[in-house]
């Protein structure tokens, strides 16, 4: 991929990499581990799912960064918690015919560098859908100003999910996503879309 010096984004088989992608997430997101082996099974179950599609940001052989999502569906458990908060504010069409960002994570070291907007863009890019869906910690993170600049908008905020204390936007787009250039140049099709 062009545009961020020394990281590649390739496609990945989200199953296999899922152990190194919690790895990135646990540092990225201040994950415990107990919290780790909770969504090493989470992640197993969406890399079953239809039209799953998983990139990872490589540097020096090393996985830096990961997102993967799949095309939104309403009886997705995130689907049926975040449906009335939508529908409570007129957005509820947007669970149909979006593509769900699920997870974009990225370590530290190589965040503000443009690698998850690299990860984003090609995700996204690859959906073959008109728009895109995720949520967020609702507060003015690096993360919530990325969206932003991407096109993301608030459709929600103030979302609960059980088991967390934290509250969560959920932010929508038009895609292709907004700001210079398209989808990065990836090495190959995404290895497990369906």
């Amino acid at each position: 991929m062009t545009g961020v010096t020394g990281v590649r984004i390739e496609a990945i088989d989200l199953a296999a990499w899922a152990p190194q992608a919690l790895d990135v997430q646990a540092v990225a997101f201040g994950l415990t581990p107990e919290e780790v082996m909770v969504r090493l099974h989470i992640v197993g179950r969406h890399a079953q799912q239809p039209g799953v599609i998983a990139f990872g940001a490589f540097s020096a052989g090393r996985l830096v960064g990961f997102g993967y999502g799949m095309p939104n569906r309403r009886e997705h458990w995130w689907s049926t918690v975040i449906e009335p908060y939508l529908a409570a504010r007129g957005y509820g069409g947007w669970l149909d015919g979006v593509f769900a960002v699920t997870e974009l994570h990225v370590l530290p070291e190589f965040q503000g560098r443009g690698v998850g907007s690299a990860l984003i863009r090609t995700l996204t890019g690859w959906s073959g859908l008109d728009r895109s869906i995720l949520s967020a910690i609702d507060a003015e993170t690096p993360a919530r100003r990325l969206y932003r600049s991407l096109g993301y908008q608030d459709l929600a905020r103030a979302v609960h999910f059980p088991n967390t204390e934290r509250r969560y936007a959920v932010m929508g787009a038009p895609l292709p996503l907004r700001g210079a250039g398209g989808p990065g140049r990836v090495q190959s099709a995404p290895a497990n879309s369906r």
